[in-house]
């Protein structure tokens, strides 16, 4: 492996301190014999989380590694899926079942075929450059919505250096014709993003919001419009937000931490936080290293991945994700 291998042993006994209630509302959805487990570790900077179902298998970014890894749930085992990645960032799947990848070298957003060649879905808008692609997600129409803030330029850790072509933005590819479009371009630092189970709510993350980090929500028009910004969460000054993901029930479960900031404890901010569908805190699993981002997997959608620093972590909860 390319960075340090964490030490980690799981609680001996239940439930779980590491999983926190933090409103009674949260308890349905905590299993009292499952703890938190580490699946791996050694990564530089671990991203982008991914189910496979039908490989049974997840894939996982190790940006400053330049590689995407992949853990097999059948044997445990861990091995590289892709290496150079081009400081592959967020994952996702489309209709197909084929990998879509952000590309922060390449400033891109690329689609694996069967056959294991590459297409470009976008690495320009308007004649000019993305800056690094960050976080993807498709819809169920087949639209693909991605985050473009400039992390992946601002040096040579995650990417290489450049100057920013664009605006911080959110785009969508159009499923029908691959025309991209930018939706949002008001953002400091457009992050995670996740629909709402029903897909009629996009959520954003604004990671560099001051002086607290935010998630956003919009109305989804059928065309890909959005409306009706309002406030759906925020930081409080105390947190820093990366990716999100969304259950069944409408919870969103944040990758969380210390945003570096005076008076904010990496021991007990780094994991995952939850909130309810009105934005408020009622949950928090509670990891040794910040976590960067999170999806739901296994047979039954009821395992929460959890990429964070270093490792990748995993929790069995009584919600499953939204499809």
């Amino acid at each position: 492996m390319h960075g340090p291998s964490i030490p980690f042993a799981p609680n001996a006994r239940y439930p779980d301190p590491a999983v926190e209630i933090l409103h009674d509302t949260f308890a349905r959805y905590r299993v009292y014999s499952s703890s938190v487990e580490q699946l791996a570790s050694g990564c530089r900077w671990s991203e982008g989380p991914q189910w496979f179902a039908d490989h049974r298998c997840l894939l996982w970014s190790d940006i400053p590694g330049n590689r995407i890894l992949r853990w097999d749930e059948a044997s445990g085992m861990v091995t590289t899926f892709r290496s150079p990645s081009n400081h592959a960032n967020g994952l996702a799947r489309d209709l197909q079942g084929r990998l879509l990848a952000c590309e922060h070298l390449t400033r891109r957003v690329t689609r694996t075929e069967v056959d294991g060649s590459i297409t470009v879905l976008a690495d320009r808008f308007d004649g000019k450059r993305l800056n690094s692609p960050n976080d993807i997600v498709c819809q169920r129409n087949g639209a693909v919505w991605f985050t473009d803030p400039p992390f992946g330029i601002h040096g040579w850790w995650e990417g290489e250096p450049a100057t920013a072509e664009l605006p911080q933005g959110v785009y969508r590819i159009d499923p029908a014709n691959g025309r991209v479009d930018c939706v949002l371009d008001d953002l400091a630092g457009p992050n995670g993003l996740a629909f709402s189970p029903d897909e009629s709510v996009l959520y954003v993350v604004e990671s560099r919001a001051a002086p607290s980090r935010l998630v956003w929500a919009y109305d989804v028009a059928g065309d890909g419009l959005l409306s009706n910004k309002r406030r759906h969460i925020d930081a409080d000054g105390a947190g820093a937000l990366d990716g999100i993901a969304v259950d069944a029930d409408g919870n969103t479960w944040c990758g969380w931490g210390s945003d570096g900031r005076a008076g904010a404890s990496s021991a007990e901010l780094d994991g995952v936080r939850v909130f309810d569908r009105e934005g408020r805190p009622i949950g928090h699993v509670h990891l040794p290293e910040r976590c960067a981002n999170l999806c739901f997997g296994g047979p039954r959608r009821n395992r929460l991945f959890m990429a964070a620093s270093h490792s990748l972590y995993a929790l069995f909860v009584n919600v499953q994700g939204a499809r």
